[in-house]
């Protein structure tokens, strides 16, 4: 009997041996990790008795939570390929409509709300259209839409109110059941919490497995990409697109209703400027200016980021204006870490395509 020696199995060359830096480099909220790991030991060193403890948790969270969900909304868009400058005017505009309505017109709150809404995904659907089908660039688009926004709802407040500022929401029908659905306060383990943060963690989940699980995921970094090369394989990157922009328009709908009971009140310059800041909390959570890069995880920890910094600050008795500058910085080192992590992860790749083609070359 013959015994005929056989060689181990070939592993598959589909499956690429990283390691372990490898596929936190390939990760690309790995920069915001890492950054708010060194602002929360920075502030833990540097005011402890308020930092540290489920107190400065709360605190936190409470002012993470709205601009985490405009974060992860407009982290998506820019996966996409696309920015939204009307991101934080549509808050203030969503707003208004509600307590405009509830309060003027005399409507239920959740009848006002509808509407608001369904004037939010207009918006967000004439946004995308003009886009995909002008060739405009969507900074121009957006920004036009900005102003428009700004100057209705000013206008439009004190015709109405003759102020600029909506008040006694929480006297109309609907306003008691709409308060506890969307943002109330909540008691855990003897603080107190406001239930944005659910909202905020709920639907980072949701983007994460529409980014990660879905088809609409991989058409959304395909048409970041290359907007052409999808088309050309399939991908309805026009849907895509304008879907994104009322996904947009519909987050910032959910934060206006949000401010609106929890302030009981809605004002005309709510969200204006807010829009740069979800767009940096995006950037330092990983996605690219350049589209097709990023994901929703690390746009919520963009926006975590951001609620420390203010928090932080605020404990420390330093001057608020230090914000802004801490603002600038973190999206400067954000932008260099993700080049950095991302060329770094693209040259490992490279170079393990390579060594793996070299070895079959080499094979008899």
């Amino acid at each position: 009997m013959t015994v005929t020696a056989t060689s181990p199995p070939k592993a598959d060359e589909r499956v690429a041996e990283l390691g372990l830096v490898g596929i936190l480099l390939r990760r690309p909220e790995v920069g915001a990790v890492l950054g708010a790991l060194v602002v929360w030991v920075f502030f833990a060193i540097v005011t402890p008795e308020h930092w540290i403890g489920l107190g400065g948790v709360a605190r936190i969270v409470d002012s993470s939570s709205t601009l985490g969900i405009m974060a992860i909304a407009v982290a998506l868009l820019m996966i996409g390929g696309e920015f939204d400058l009307s991101a934080g005017v549509m808050t203030g505009t969503s707003g208004l409509i509600a307590g405009l309505l509830s309060t003027q017109a005399g409507l239920n709150f959740w009848a006002a709300a509808a509407i608001a809404l369904a004037f939010a995904l207009l918006v967000g659907y004439i946004n995308g259209m003009m886009v995909v089908k002008t060739g405009l660039p969507s900074f121009i688009v957006t920004l036009a839409t900005f102003f428009i926004l700004r100057g209705a709802n000013v206008g439009v407040t004190k015709m109405l109110t003759d102020q600029v500022r909506v008040s006694g929401i929480d006297k109309v029908a609907g306003f008691g059941l709409a308060r506890q659905v969307f943002n109330t306060e909540i008691t855990l383990f003897g603080e107190r919490f406001w239930t944005a943060f659910i909202w905020w963690i709920v639907l980072t989940l949701i983007a994460t497995w529409i980014l990660q699980r879905t088809h609409w995921g991989n058409w959304i970094y395909a048409t970041g990409g290359d907007a052409n090369a999808a088309r050309n394989v399939g991908v309805p990157a026009t849907k895509v697109k304008i879907a994104l922009f009322m996904t947009t328009a519909g987050a910032a709908w959910l934060v206006g209703i949000m401010n609106d009971v929890r302030l009981r009140s809605a004002v005309a310059s709510q969200g204006i400027g807010q829009e740069f800041v979800y767009i940096i909390a995006a950037v330092i959570g990983g996605c690219l200016l350049t589209g097709g890069y990023g994901s929703a995880i690390g746009a919520a920890i963009g926006a975590l980021i951001f609620g420390m910094a203010r928090v932080g600050i605020v404990f420390v008795g330093w001057p608020t204006d230090w914000f802004f500058s801490f603002l600038g910085v973190m999206l400067l080192v954000a932008v260099l870490v993700n080049n950095y992590t991302r060329a770094r992860a693209e040259a490992m790749t490279t170079a393990m395509a390579k060594a793996r083609t070299e070895t079959e070359e080499a094979e008899p």
